[in-house]
């Protein structure tokens, strides 16, 4: 394929992508495919000899269509949004053409800088402390991982590597791998999996600190597992905090959590991958109060604000603790500006040693959108999470199961958790809309995320009544079989 032939084809493209957007809703949300689908439909191996593009393009609808969930359709209500806007796959398509490998300053100067400021840009939004920002001298500054997986990880190996060097500075009697058998991390029982697992990666201890009424961690519960554990002599040295959980959106309580881990020399990273993005609205912002006693903060732009898949936005208040974790210098990676002070090479503050030109989909959306109008896409789905829980309320079936602070709805019908499994099972085979469950204690609960960047009240009345009609149904056989019985 030529420049020529590029022009062309780049454009067919465009406006298939278009139409696919524009018209998403006429398609089944959820596939009829069973796995093991596709191989069938395609050689075993390569070809050969090169096919053409119009091959390849008639194959999409064909075999990869059939296959795909639609996360953007306005029926999509499983587990969080997942952004995506015509700005943020311009600047995508943009990333691709410069094609550059950010791993350090000179690899591309524009990559490094742009995203040191877009993080300052974004941090301001959310009205972070200072410290948390690079500006001109600052010892903080953000960073773009590829999820909040990602930060996590990147948090707790920076955590035990600077416990480690404090531990061995005051005990030079233990080594380093006594110290590592001792180490405990900590996250809520709500918290997601992704912590442990960092924790396992790590190869650390973690316990789950248990939450309260509301589903969320305070101060109390997390004093009473350090005081046992410090007293069985371990080492505690992290605790990841979570805004907005995924099982229920809960909130851990920063203001208690804060100055205990302050206190004890442990590392607090908050884990706002949802929620996050909701915190640019003055009247969110109160739910991120506590900020200051944190290490290291990180929410997903890649979930709420309309950047897509993959930005996920970490600061630290210090970069030298990323940076004393993971730096390493050979020749090949070196450049005549690395001491200057005013270069980022953002290697040291990631696992891979690769990295894409991910900061100009912030641009494109943070310029194209104002801070108003991504406001507005928050406050409207906030607005449609209301609207659902009000008709779950006016029909006496059903109960909501968590507070409804954004935009999950948590809900269920009153009764045991097989009727609504049978539920959930019922309303996803019927493939009209597309939930997934949670438990929330011993309650198998239904999660209803308004997800798609188009939904409207509309689709949230229908969803409702569709949900209320295959209840009735269920409701139906299910007391004929309990009569039978």
């Amino acid at each position: 394929m030529d420049a020529a032939e590029f022009r062309k084809r780049g454009k067919e493209m465009v406006d298939y992508v278009a139409d696919y957007l524009e018209k998403i809703e006429k398609r089944q949300v959820f596939p009829d495919v069973e796995p093991g689908y596709l191989r069938p439909l395609i050689a075993d191996c390569a070809p050969q000899n090169p096919e053409s593009f119009e091959d390849v393009f008639k194959d999409i609808e064909k075999i990869i269509m059939p296959g795909v969930t639609h996360w953007h359709s306005p029926y999509f209500f499983a587990y969080f949004p997942a952004a995506s806007s015509f700005p943020a796959l311009l600047a995508d398509m943009l990333c691709g053409g410069i094609g550059c490998v950010g791993f350090s300053w000179a690899a591309s100067p524009a990559c490094t800088e742009l995203e040191t400021v877009m993080l300052d840009w974004l941090g301001k939004m959310v009205n972070l402390p200072e410290e948390f920002l690079a500006g001109k001298d600052g010892q903080g500054g953000g960073v773009i991982q590829g999820s909040a997986s990602e930060a996590t990880l990147i948090a707790l190996l920076a955590a035990r590597t600077k416990t480690i060097t404090r531990v061995q500075t005051e005990k030079p009697e233990l080594t380093e791998a006594e110290i590592m058998g001792r180490l405990v991390a900590y996250a809520s029982d709500q918290a997601h999996s992704s912590v442990e697992r960092a924790a396992l990666i790590g190869a650390v201890k973690i316990k789950n600190v248990p939450s309260d009424d509301t589903f969320s961690v305070c101060g109390s519960a997390l004093k009473k597992v350090l005081d046992e554990d410090k007293a069985a002599g371990l080492i505690p040295f992290f605790f990841c905090a979570t805004l907005g959980t995924t099982p229920c959106c809960s909130f851990d309580k920063l203001l208690e959590l804060g100055p205990i881990c302050n206190k004890e020399n442990i590392w607090m990273h908050i884990d706002a991958a949802y929620a996050g993005s909701a915190f640019i609205c003055p009247e969110f912002r109160h739910l991120l109060n506590g900020v200051e006693f944190a290490d290291s903060f990180n929410f997903n732009p890649h979930k709420w604000l309309l950047v897509n898949f993959d930005c996920s936005a970490m600061w630290v208040k210090k970069r030298s603790d990323l940076i004393g974790a993971f730096k390493l210098e050979p020749l090949y990676l070196q450049h005549h500006h690395q001491e200057s002070g005013l270069v980022t090479d953002y290697r040291h503050w990631q696992i891979p040693l690769g990295r894409r030109f991910r900061s100009l989909k912030l641009w494109f959306v943070l310029r194209m959108y104002g801070v108003k109008g991504l406001q507005e896409h928050i406050r409207k789905h906030v607005r449609l999470s209301h609207q659902f829980e009000h008709l779950v309320l006016q029909d006496e079936r059903f109960e909501i199961c968590a507070e409804v602070v954004l935009g999950l709805v948590c809900f269920r019908l009153k009764g045991s958790n097989e009727l609504n499994e049978a539920l959930l099972k019922s309303i996803n085979d019927a493939k009209k809309i597309h939930l997934v469950p949670c438990h929330l204690r011993e309650k198998f609960v239904l999660r209803f995320a308004i997800c798609s960047r188009t939904v409207e009240s509309t689709h949230i009345k229908f969803a409702w009544q569709h949900i209320s009609q295959l209840a009735t149904d269920l409701l139906k056989t299910w007391e004929q079989n309990h009569h039978q019985q």
